[in-house]
């Protein structure tokens, strides 16, 4: 036990010489350093990209220049889509809304309206371009109303392969 007692004495003398010693590499309790401070290290943060936005909107209040992540199924069971922002990826584009007689709402006066409001808002015929058209049809018909077009045909560009889209088709 004796020998016990004069290590744990030996280790405090020599922990006290330690520290003294070093207190007396210091002024004013501060650790000595360099004389001259380090140079100031730079990172350059680069700022994170802002969020692309998305939102759910019906259908029916689609408007130009909006961008769809998903389009409703056909027979229109769904009421919403995702309208996200153009550079995100997206399957179509808004190019055209345009009002539509109570009779005339069928396919062939909706495709040749969409296909002539398709070269004023992308520059380029849609013959040999990387797009395809497609619509959807809002008709809110009351035969009995003075409204002679009620119907309004919803005009979307697709990329002609399936593909999703980057980036807005409009010039």
């Amino acid at each position: 036990m004796a020998k016990l007692h004069r290590v744990q004495s030996l280790q405090t003398i020599c922990g006290l010489t330690a520290i003294s010693l070093l207190g007396a590499c210091a002024t004013n309790g501060l650790h000595a350093g360099p004389t001259t401070p380090p140079p100031p290290t730079t990172t350059a943060v680069k700022p994170a990209p802002a969020p692309l936005s998305s939102h759910t909107e019906k259908w029916i209040n689609l408007q130009v220049g909006e961008c769809l992540a998903d389009l409703p199924p056909a027979d229109l069971s769904r009421v919403t889509v995702t309208v996200v922002d153009c550079a995100a990826a997206h399957l179509a584009e808004v190019f055209l809304r345009a009002p539509m007689a109570v009779d005339t709402a069928i396919a062939n006066v909706a495709s040749r309206d969409c296909a002539a409001g398709f070269a004023p808002y992308t520059g380029q015929p849609v013959d040999g371009s990387r797009f395809s058209i497609t619509y959807l049809i809002d008709s809110n018909q009351d035969r009995t109303g003075a409204n002679p077009t009620p119907s309004t045909v919803i005009c979307l560009l697709q990329a002609a392969n399936g593909q999703p889209l980057t980036g807005s088709a409009h010039r």
